[in-house]
């Protein structure tokens, strides 16, 4: 068997049904839709989630937990994601942005202690942990923490 030999199995593909092309098309001449009734207009039909009057799936699960609006989105990144950067360089929210390691919708951004790095960068960011901190302050660099 080659590609160019599969075909569907018989009676699996049906042709479209080309409705609103008048009586003789062997739709009839209300197109499928019967009579009368919300339905057959056009527009008709139930919105999205309405079961026919039984109470919907959405009203009869139950609710839990809560989400809070005011949640800040913070993008954390590790000592070990800084070792990109070149010694002496100044790392911040837009370079970090450019490098692909932060995303540029968020709050803030935190620097983590995972990792280690031997020479020194100027990182200005929003939050740092003491690790994190102290590691870049033990190879030679500062934080400045906004």
């Amino acid at each position: 068997m080659k590609l160019n030999e599969l075909s569907p199995e018989k009676g699996s593909k049906k042709p479209r049904k080309r409705v609103g092309r008048g009586v003789a098309s062997g739709h009839g001449k209300t197109s499928c839709r019967g009579s009368k009734g919300h339905n057959s207009r056009s527009g008709g039909g139930a919105r999205p989630g309405y079961e026919g009057g039984q109470m919907p799936i959405h009203r009869r699960l139950p609710k839990r937990g809560f989400t809070n609006i005011f949640k800040k989105q913070i993008s954390v990144i590790n000592i070990q994601d800084l070792k990109i950067f070149e010694s002496g360089s100044i790392v911040d929210k837009s370079t970090l942005v450019s490098k692909g390691l932060v995303k540029g919708k968020n709050d803030g951004i935190k620097l983590l202690g995972k990792g280690n790095i031997d020479y020194p960068l100027t990182v200005k960011i929003n939050m740092a942990s003491k690790s994190a901190q102290n590691k870049i302050t033990a190879a030679g660099g500062n934080i400045e923490v906004a």
